[in-house]
């Protein structure tokens, strides 16, 4: 075995657990992985796990691509899950005109304007097409 592949093989054992994922109990130890490094790395690329944090989380999307199923979701379970996340209630949410617009948009009893859309769109930092 020539040098490189060994130095390279000696390597790939040390690395390998951290970039490699196979399974759900994988995907999990992958998932917790990515948490740390994203609360120590944040977005500095330069900071020197930053290459790390990349490949991890391109790894992991890969994996959820091929094994993780995303339900199909309408603008109000994406509301209710944003509200829920963001420890909101119905009347945090005066963007729709209060608890009774919040509530007739998770029943599907009316839809939102375009107005209500971006704000809503602007104050969760998601796209206006979620809530369609």
């Amino acid at each position: 075995m020539n040098a490189l592949r060994q130095d390279t093989q000696e390597h790939w054992q040390a690395i390998s657990p951290l970039l490699t994922i196979r399974d759900e109990r994988d995907y999990a130890a992958a998932i917790e992985r990515l948490s740390s490094l994203l609360a120590e790395v944040g977005d500095d690329e330069k900071h020197p796990l930053y290459g790390l944090l990349d490949t991890l989380g391109t790894l992991i999307h890969a994996y959820e691509e091929e094994n993780v199923p995303i339900p199909e979701a309408g603008g109000p379970e994406v509301l209710e899950f944003l509200m829920e996340e963001h420890g909101l209630s119905l009347v945090d949410l005066p963007e729709l005109g209060g608890a009774g617009g919040v509530q007739a948009f998770l029943a599907r009893e009316r839809e939102l304007h375009v107005g209500e859309i971006r704000a809503l769109a602007e104050r969760f930092r998601v796209s206006p097409a979620v809530f369609f």
